[in-house]
Parts: structure tokens; C-alpha cells; sequence
């Protein structure tokens, strides 16, 4: 099963009224629903529910859900926190099977920027999407997508097929390869590239000049010059 486990309470009240109570008594109220039943109001204790929230494996990852001797398979679909204090103030549990599909956004994550020659070329990364939503069995559902950089050149384009996926998932955009970035020349790259060429040019066009003919030139110059 999953790794975090979230002990939650029934509230028998639901409403603004019942979720302001639970915050002031150090929970943090949420909704369960999902699975071909209905929605339940539940709360977590704050404390326990940071502890959990913060180890980056709750939004969006398959969790058990434990009440009393109770378990559900659930994936935290939402968690509202406040404004200011950026305290949870509110959460979505989905009820799951673990082997069973569910459809998740996942977000896209690139390494070995500096093993790839084409950043230091002047290129950039222009990111199209920074997340993707897939169809994966509930218990295999990745933290992330990866895209390797390395060995990138300049003017790559980053798609779909790219990107390896757990066993069994796959895009919910089937009908196209999608792109997911690309690797473009940054406008002050392009600059300084035309600079370059114009400053060849004009050193090829002057080495084209005959000396002959700046001799003769120079000449012309003396003798007006005596005259």
C-alpha cells in the first residue's frame, strides 16, 4: 500500500460552520468521495496532515485512508491553503481502487541542463507544458516525468514520445505526438550570431581588394599632392 497513512475523523456537520470549528480545534477539514459513493466530510489532524503534505508525496499520490479499523486506497486531489498564513485550510480525497486507472496530472521535470551543449550555445528552454495528464494504474503513478537534456541540440523539439512512462499509462492526448519544450536560440544569441557575420563579411570583402590597387590609390593621393 501507500506510504502515508492519514487518520481521519467522520464530521457530522458539513458546512463553512463545521470547517471553521475543525480548524479551531487543530484539524484541518476535507472531503472524501469518489467510487460510486457519497461525499463523506472528514478532518486530519493539522499537525499530522503538515507532516504528511510536506513530504511531497501526498498531493497526487495514492495514500490510505485509515478510520478506526477502516482502509481506503484514496489519491489527495486538491489541498486549499490560506493566502497569508499559508496554513491547509481545506483538502480532496478521491476514492481509488490501487489497481485500478485513474486519470492524474503529473508534472514534467528536466535534468542535465549542463550536460547539454546547446545552452551554451545560446540556446533556451522554452517549456510548452509543466505537466502532463496521463492514465496510470493507481499504484504505480510517478512523482514526476522526467526529460534528460543531455545530448540536446539546438532546435530539438521535446515531445510526448520522449518521456517514459510507467507500465500500462499513457497520455489522455492520444491522437497526436505532443510537444512537451523545445530548445530554441535566445533572441540575444541571434544577435550576437548576425554581429559575427557582418563583422566576416566586411573581412572577406577587404581581403578581396587587390593591393595593386590600394597602391595605385595611394599614388594618385601623392602626386595630387605635389601638384
Amino acid at each position: 500500500m501507500a506510504e502515508i497513512i492519514l487518520n481521519v475523523d467522520v464530521r457530522k456537520d458539513v458546512g463553512t460552520g463545521s470547517a471553521r470549528s475543525a480548524r479551531r480545534e487543530g484539524f484541518v477539514p476535507g472531503v472524501l468521495y469518489g467510487g460510486g459513493e457519497k461525499p463523506v466530510a472528514i478532518s486530519v489532524n493539522e499537525k499530522d496532515f503538515r507532516k504528511s503534505l510536506y513530504t511531497g508525496k501526498l498531493l497526487g499520490h495514492l495514500v490510505t485512508l485509515k478510520y478506526g479499523k477502516e482502509t481506503q486506497p484514496v489519491i489527495a486531489k486538491d489541498v486549499q491553503f490560506d493566502p497569508v498564513s499559508d496554513r491547509p485550510m481545506h483538502f480532496d480525497l478521491m476514492r481509488v481502487d490501487a489497481k485500478g486507472d485513474v486519470k492524474i496530472s503529473i508534472p514534467v521535470h528536466f535534468k542535465n541542463q549542463d550536460e547539454c551543449a546547446a545552452f551554451r550555445q545560446g540556446g533556451s528552454l522554452e517549456i510548452v507544458r509543466h505537466e502532463v495528464e496521463i492514465v496510470v494504474r493507481a499504484d504505480r503513478i510517478p512523482e514526476e516525468l522526467v526529460v534528460d537534456l543531455a545530448g540536446r541540440e539546438l532546435g530539438d523539439s521535446i515531445r510526448m514520445s520522449d518521456i517514459t512512462l510507467p507500465e500500462g499509462a499513457h497520455a489522455t492526448i492520444t491522437d497526436r505526438d505532443f510537444m512537451i519544450a523545445s530548445i530554441k536560440v535566445s533572441s540575444a544569441a541571434q544577435s550576437e550570431a548576425a554581429d559575427e557575420a557582418a563583422d566576416a563579411a566586411a573581412e572577406e570583402e577587404a581581403a578581396e581588394v587587390p593591393a595593386t590597387a590600394q597602391g595605385d590609390d595611394a599614388g594618385e593621393t601623392e602626386e595630387k599632392s605635389e601638384d
